[in-house]
């Protein structure tokens, strides 16, 4: 998707290859920046306003590079329980998180920004989806992490492809458990004149 011609670029602060394919899928032009700001994990901050700030603050760090623009944040974290999962450390991290995940429903949370570089205005959102896992024995976890790169995953898992043959279902946005809720981002979007659709 191209922007009407009066528009600023789309700058994607992330390097996640999930987000990145996401909007690439809508066909839309855009320039992928990482971030270097660290995601913060503050106990006593609620989940949807922490990942709202990590994403902020992901975006305002990238938009510091650049002088016309729209970026994109976005900071995904699973909580099950009260306990709240990032991206896992190590192996034995991600094995951890999967013991925990299995059989059980958690909820994962990502949070959007928006940032126009012009004028430093920004808009933030957040989404959250339930995923029930399947019930998963030792020799599973360690298959299933075979199969995929667990490190630069929140929880230790994904959605897509084969990732998903552990989860029995989810309710809400599939593409929030990716990491880039299009819904919200298309609505948060529309704040500054421009849409996925």
């Amino acid at each position: 998707m191209d922007l009407p011609s009066n528009h600023a670029p789309i700058i994607l602060a992330s390097s996640s290859p999930r987000r990145i394919g996401l909007l690439r899928s809508l066909g839309m032009s855009f320039k992928a920046v990482t971030s270097t700001v660290p995601e913060t994990s503050e106990p006593h901050i609620p989940i949807s306003e922490l990942v709202e700030r990590n994403a902020l603050a992901k975006a305002k760090d990238v938009a510091s590079r650049f002088k016309a623009g729209l970026v994109i944040g976005a900071d995904t974290v699973v909580s099950c329980r009260g306990t709240v999962f990032g991206k896992p450390t190590d192996l034995e991290d991600a094995r951890r998180m999967l013991r925990l995940l299995a059989g059980r429903t958690h909820q994962v949370y990502s949070g959007v920004a928006i940032v126009r570089i012009e004028d430093g205005s920004h808009e933030t959102t957040h989404a959250i989806t339930d995923v029930t896992f399947r019930p998963l024995s030792e020799s599973q976890i360690e298959r299933y992490l075979e199969m995929i790169n667990p490190l630069d995953k929140a929880g230790a898992y994904a959605i897509q492809g084969t990732g998903g043959i552990i989860i029995e279902k989810i309710s809400g946005c599939y593409y929030n458990v990716v990491g880039l809720p299009l819904t919200a981002l298309d609505d948060l979007l529309a704040h500054f004149g421009a849409r996925l659709l």
